[in-house]
């Protein structure tokens, strides 16, 4: 039986994510900004949600219709038949997101959704599940044009780039699945050599030893399907089991992270250990500006201070072009990305960005910045790139 699903995922990261589904067998795919909708069989909610670095989550679509007003959104919920994929005994909480909608609050809709489920659940079981907006059981999405209403089930429970591993944190941390896309982006494959100078909780470390070694993203965790009624646990344990056995077991990967904080240090070898990838990685205690580059060329990728995070504006202003002449003097042969919500950034490094491509971190609206650094860059180079020639 075909389904309808839907994946959300960060911006500017959509041509992956329907990469990704096209191996995991989705059909009929088309993007809107932030997300996939595809169809496909059943076994694909296994497979996205153990195997898509990029997606968010993996919502099915239960219910459709038109509306003009509230009561509307009532009756469409109330007919779909919830009590069919899980029991009052569940928890739940509502998410509603609109685009264009006529009606103005959206605690108001969230509530008729809330109505329209409990009083399905009251006439078929005869009891209600309870809401629980900190940890609940089952989430349930609505979302709003100016007159359709589309309801679905997330299939994921918690969002993917939980990994389910990482044990310790620090302050701003990068979402995996942003981490992941950017690898992607910058072109990284298992064959080149990969730093990540400023690797703080090492999230990019981890998202590409991962990538190196076949080892899906969620095979560390559970998912929230596991709680629906027509689970079927032989057929999930055997896609599971076939995914789980294409890890490989090479034992060093050319893979190095540095930071000038030993503590940030030792946060990403716990991570990695957590993800059993000791010993995998090469971690080296450094300032940025003292680096020497692992090989004559690779890539190198960060996610470094910006403005909102560890520095003050005026560090940075003193920073940035430091780091331009130590690409520029060590690093020549190598590709160099920045994410970056400071586009001081892009005139103060004093170097020309070959790309420059948009991306959310979070509510931060940044630039993953792209330096090909040729031999013979120095300082008399320097240029003060404007923000406004962005590709």
């Amino acid at each position: 039986m075909s389904h309808t699903f839907f994946l959300p995922c960060p911006r500017g990261l959509e041509p992956f994510l329907v990469t990704e589904l096209q191996g995991f067998g989705a059909r009929q795919m088309s993007t809107v900004p932030g997300g996939v909708q595809c169809e496909g069989e059943w076994d694909l909610v296994w497979r996205a949600n153990l195997g898509s670095r990029i997606a968010t989550r993996v919502l099915w679509k239960v219910g459709f219709g038109r509306y003009r007003g509230e009561e509307d959104i009532y009756r469409i919920a109330y007919a779909a038949t919830w009590a069919k994929w899980f029991d009052p005994t569940d928890t739940v909480r509502v998410y509603v997101t609109a685009i264009k909608s006529p009606l103005k609050s959206l605690n108001f809709i969230t509530l008729k959704v809330k109505d329209g489920l409990c009083d399905h659940f009251r006439a078929v079981r005869g009891e209600r599940p309870y809401i629980d907006t900190e940890n609940p059981d089952i989430r349930i999405h609505a979302f709003l044009t100016a007159d359709t209403c589309t309801l679905y089930l997330d299939t994921s429970g918690e969002p993917l780039y939980k990994r389910g591993f990482k044990r310790a944190k620090v302050e701003a941390p990068l979402k995996e699945n942003l981490a992941a896309g950017i690898l992607m982006l910058a072109g990284w494959t298992p064959d080149k050599v990969l730093l990540d100078p400023m690797c703080g909780s090492g999230t990019f470390l981890i998202e590409a030893a991962q990538m190196a070694l076949g080892i899906a993203p969620g095979l560390g965790r559970k998912f929230a399907f596991e709680r629906f009624r027509q689970h079927d646990e032989a057929g999930w344990r055997a896609v599971r089991g076939g995914i789980s056995q294409r890890r490989q077991t090479r034992q060093v990967l050319p893979i190095f992270g540095s930071d000038i904080d030993p503590r940030q240090l030792a946060t990403a070898q716990e991570n990695l250990a957590a993800a059993e990838l000791d010993g995998k990685v090469e971690l080296i205690e450094s300032d940025l500006l003292d680096l020497e580059p692992p090989a004559d060329e690779g890539i190198l990728v960060t996610n470094p201070p910006y403005g909102v995070r560890l520095s003050s504006g005026e560090e940075l202003y003193d920073w940035y072009p430091q780091v331009g002449d130590l690409l520029k003097q060590r690093f020549a042969g190598w590709n160099c990305y920045f994410l970056s919500a400071d586009m001081e950034l892009a005139k103060r490094i004093g170097l020309k960005a070959s790309k420059r491509t948009p991306l959310m971190n979070g509510d931060l609206d940044c630039r993953l910045f792209e330096y090909k650094v040729v031999a013979g860059q120095n300082r008399g180079d320097r240029q003060e790139t404007s923000i406004d020639d962005e590709q």
